[in-house]
């Protein structure tokens, strides 16, 4: 969700001028002081964004969208801060001569920084979806264990890295050495996992086919090389979730690797 909030500080000529009270001066240094502390908060916000973006970029394909999220993020925190440093350098020259600050423009000056609060809303909002994302992820994982029981940690391994649930199946339990075949045991995993996804429609995932050194196998020798058989791992997974558990097609991406 991506929020756009334009603030415009209404700067008055006047043919006559009024001295402004210490009080109002006081007021005036105060809300600036306020807007500096904002402006401060948004830029470590920003970093803070930037450092998670560079980071999930590192990572392979798997954490893709998260990263796409964090840079639409960094993106409109960037807006933000550009603005209020356009806002916070109008504040400081006005500050700097408040001798001469109509009432008109004092009052313009209050309402931008009154303005300041709907920005904070802003950031609370995205921290909050981040929360709720978090928590989303924790039922995944809880309902994927649930679903599959009493398997070894050997045999498979679940877990929330950066924002995104990893399902890690073994090769030795999904197939046989050096074949793309689907064994019968990896078959009932497949299902129980599958039932999981199909009662939230909303996830998309990736299914990476990992490889080993053993030499191809009967019709399977028929592939080039191992990065053959990791593709074909991967769709061979995909195409059973899809045409035997009804998993559309759109929610998945098949990967493969090399090693």
């Amino acid at each position: 969700m991506k929020s756009k909030i334009f603030l415009a500080l209404a700067i008055i000529s006047l043919g006559a001028y009024s001295c402004v009270s210490p009080k109002k001066l006081q007021e005036a240094e105060a809300k600036y002081g306020q807007l500096n502390g904002a402006y401060a908060d948004l830029q470590t916000k920003y970093r803070d964004a930037q450092d998670q973006a560079a980071k999930a970029k590192n990572e392979t394909d798997k954490s893709n969208f998260v990263s796409k999220t964090m840079q639409g993020t960094i993106d409109d925190l960037n807006k933000q801060i550009e603005f209020l440093k356009k806002n916070n350098n109008v504040v400081l020259n006005q500050l700097q001569d408040m001798s001469v600050v109509s009432g008109a423009q004092a009052e313009s000056i209050k309402k931008s920084l009154e303005n300041i609060g709907s920005k904070d809303s802003y950031i609370q909002t995205l921290q909050g979806s981040m929360a709720r994302k978090d928590s989303m992820n924790m039922a995944l994982v809880m309902n994927l264990k649930g679903a599959i029981g009493d398997l070894s940690d050997g045999d498979i391994n679940i877990k929330v890295e950066k924002g995104v649930v990893y399902v890690d199946i073994s090769d030795k339990l999904l197939f046989k050495s050096g074949s793309f075949s689907i064994t019968d045991k990896a078959t009932v995993v497949l299902g129980k996992v599958a039932k999981v996804l199909a009662a939230q429609p909303n996830i998309e995932f990736m299914v990476e086919g990992h490889t080993d050194s053993k030499q191809l196998l009967g019709s399977d020798n028929k592939m080039e090389d191992n990065w053959d058989l990791s593709v074909k791992r991967a769709t061979t997974i995909v195409r059973l979730l899809q045409e035997k558990y009804g998993i559309d097609p759109k929610r998945m991406t098949a990967a493969g690797r090399g090693e």
